[in-house]
């Protein structure tokens, strides 16, 4: 009932209501960009490739953009580089006297640090398009590219260089102008936007009796226990006691009573994974490009 109240607050608050629409219309900008190919690439059959050769990790890979990665649609490189550049300069922050003071700068501090991550993002994500449409030209014999060359590199480069920097905008509109962060939230929607096509994918092996019923259960129920377990974890707190002292302001005594400091255990949150995720992703893709792992 509660989850249902909320719903309809939602609706009821005008402003509210415009936070959401706004949110669900630019998720769904993001999901329409993940199908629209790079081009001169052959994205149906590259995908299809791809998941062949690449297997278990190429999938794991494939999740963070939606599906946009293994057909190297305009959004292949997702917010991964923007994210890998944020958590650089939060590094860099604490280690360049320079930036420190920068950030000390209060709101315009900030915002040159934002900036900065900004320009970090384009060099990353034009390194690593650069990097797939060389790799593009050797795999499977250059089979998926119609005119490979120089033209096709630089079109590639810049086609997902700007996508990216496009994810980047949208991620910003949502957080100041739709609900929650907005970065997050295409993160998420890319991963949620596998879970029909896995769903599907279960049920035709259910009925096909490559899995069992019994076996798929047993799978839903550690699925709950683990997310039951990490939602345990991340709300878990230790409470710091502080003692307040007494002290006496006129004729009235204040303080002498007890309070604590919460500090999560969890304080980091998702950052490290995600970044290890951004790092190790692109790295294995790239190497697998250049190297002809894949091929």
């Amino acid at each position: 009932m509660g989850f249902i109240t909320a719903l309809r607050n939602i609706f009821k608050i005008p402003e509210l209501r415009a936070r959401v629409l706004f949110t669900l219309a630019m998720l769904t900008v993001f999901r329409i960009g993940a199908h629209i190919p790079t081009p001169g690439i052959d994205g149906e059959a590259l995908s299809k490739f791809l998941l062949e050769r690449g297997g278990a990790v190429m999938s794991f890979f494939d999740i963070f953009t939606g599906g946009a990665l293994s057909k190297v649609t305009i959004f292949a490189l997702g917010v991964m580089p923007y994210i890998s550049a944020s958590i650089i300069f939060q590094l860099l922050t604490v280690v360049i006297p320079k930036l420190q003071k920068i950030a000390k700068e209060g709101e315009e501090g900030r915002k040159k640090i934002i900036r900065y991550t900004r320009y970090a993002t384009i060099v990353i994500a034009a390194i690593q398009s650069f990097g797939i449409a060389i790799g593009l030209e050797t795999m499977g014999g250059g089979q998926f590219i119609q005119e490979p060359g120089w033209t096709f590199r630089l079109v590639t480069m810049i086609t997902l260089t700007a996508g990216t920097a496009f994810l980047m905008w949208l991620g910003e509109q949502i957080t100041e102008r739709g609900v929650g962060n907005g970065i997050s939230l295409i993160i998420f929607a890319g991963i949620v936007a596998r879970f029909p096509e896995a769903i599907f994918y279960t049920y035709g092996l259910v009925k096909t009796g490559e899995l069992s019923v019994f076996f798929v259960l047993i799978l839903i129920v550690v699925m709950v226990a683990v997310v039951a377990g990490i939602i345990f974890i991340e709300r878990g707190q230790r409470r710091i006691p502080i003692q307040y002292a007494k002290r006496v302001v006129g004729k009235k005594m204040y303080g002498g009573y007890t309070t604590y400091l919460p500090l999560k255990i969890n304080s980091a949150g998702v950052i490290p994974p995600i970044f290890a995720s951004s790092v190790f992703m692109f790295s294995v893709y790239i190497y697998g490009f250049i190297s002809n792992t894949w091929c």
